[in-house]
């Protein structure tokens, strides 16, 4: 009898939730105790790393405190309240930074810097989740975190910018594309976001949702210690 615990690897379609993932595996295995190293926000994609079996579902904090790395696209001159494509527009601007100004601006992204949570995000201040006070309109202070950046600037065709980052646990990328248009004075939201690596675990690496099903599922799963 084949045993259903490890990791599987899936690559992430967009408009699915993690919480989808855990479901659909759950079907397919038939096992309950399913969780993920890091969740992803619907609009993105990539990797997320499935945790089956309680074995591994007890190990995912020391999954989920690894480094992560991103592909990021950032539209400049459209501010929303989520920081990214799928909230309401608060902004737009008609400023368009120069190249030199937009390489300037991701200086200030580079080693330990401070960031703000955003208010659509699942962090919990006072026992409650900042996302279910925003939804009601509220905004309340928040504690800033520190993170460490690695971001190179792969490309600037405006109003959209491309960013490799690579980031430490905790890191909201919808952060830093806010922050970006704020820096730059025309305000920005993240547009676009694959994961591309968690921890050791490469998108290459990763398994398409569509094409896993019964019959090939444990040829995925993956033993490792943590």
């Amino acid at each position: 009898m084949t045993t259903s615990e490890g990791i599987i690897l899936i690559d992430k379609p967009a408009g699915k939730t993690s919480f989808y993932l855990v479901n659909v595996l759950r079907k397919i295995l038939g096992v309950k105790k399913i969780g993920h190293a890091g969740t992803l926000d619907p609009f993105a994609t990539g990797v997320m790393v499935m945790l089956v079996g309680r074995k591994y579902t007890q190990m995912s904090q020391g999954f989920t405190k690894q480094g992560k790395s991103y592909l990021a696209t950032i539209r400049l001159g459209v501010e929303t309240d989520s920081y990214d494509c799928d909230g309401e527009v608060v902004s737009t601007s008609e400023l368009i930074p120069s190249k030199e100004q937009v390489e300037e601006a991701m200086t200030h992204f580079q080693g330990m810097v401070q960031q703000t949570p955003p208010m659509f995000s699942a962090k919990k201040v006072g026992g409650r989740k900042l996302y279910e006070l925003a939804r009601k309109g509220q905004e309340i202070e928040r504690e800033p975190i520190t993170v460490t950046l690695e971001t190179q600037l792969l490309r600037y065709e405006y109003p959209e910018i491309d960013v490799l980052i690579h980031c430490s646990k905790g890191t909201y990328v919808r952060s830093i594309a806010h922050d970006l248009g704020k820096m730059l004075g025309c305000g920005a939201h993240l547009s676009r976001l694959v994961r591309t690596q968690s921890g050791d675990f490469k998108l290459e690496e990763c398994i398409k949702l569509e094409d896993l099903n019964r019959d090939n599922v444990h040829n995925y799963l993956k033993h490792a210690n943590c």
